[in-house]
């Protein structure tokens, strides 16, 4: 008659707990040590038919994959906050993207639309430049020209708007702490 299931891992607890538990604090420290001993008896519940007759190298088996596995979920965590924080680190001001898109989007505006086909193949397009001469059906070097000149064109324009805006006699927004400044 098999002994109840129940009753087979209580018998296993009480005969082998404390040499997984010693074995846990030993590899995972005190902190941890308990958390694994409850999921390697966890798991000797759910395959309790595979658990052999020599129970203890089995058990610790078990707990040596369950602290490999809080490792490797560990090392996955670190891994992506710190992704997370390069991201946020490298990441600009929403605002400042928003502001440089209508940028450029006004200087663009100001060109010819052969210039603006010209920028925009290479920049927004990813077109090599062989690519992109194909699709004017010219030569990569006369294209170069082209590209050269209209590049020579958007940053002249792109200079006029930020002279325009950055004159005095332009209004700029006031903010609170230039208010109280000037007020103090």
């Amino acid at each position: 008659m098999t002994p109840d299931p129940a009753a087979r891992l209580t018998a296993l607890y009480e005969r082998h707990h404390r040499q997984v538990y010693a074995y846990a604090v030993s590899r995972a420290g005190r902190p941890l040590a308990d958390d694994v001993v409850s999921e390697t008896y966890l798991v000797a519940w759910r395959r309790l038919a595979d658990v052999p007759a020599q129970a203890l190298p089995w058990l610790l088996g078990v707990a040596r994959n369950v602290m490999l596995e809080r490792y490797r979920d560990q090392a996955r965590q670190t891994g992506l906050a710190e992704e997370m924080a390069r991201w946020i680190r490298e990441a600009d001001d929403v605002a400042d993207g928003v502001t440089e898109r209508a940028a450029t989007l006004s200087a663009l505006a100001w060109l010819p639309d052969r210039d603006r086909e010209i920028l925009t193949l290479t920049a927004w397009h990813g077109l090599s430049t062989g690519q992109a001469a194909q699709v004017l059906g010219c030569s990569r070097a006369t294209f170069l020209v082209r590209l050269h000149r209209a590049r020579k064109r958007f940053a002249q324009v792109v200079s006029a708007q930020s002279a325009v805006v950055s004159s005095p006699s332009t209004p700029r927004r006031v903010t609170d702490e230039q208010r109280v400044a000037t007020a103090g």
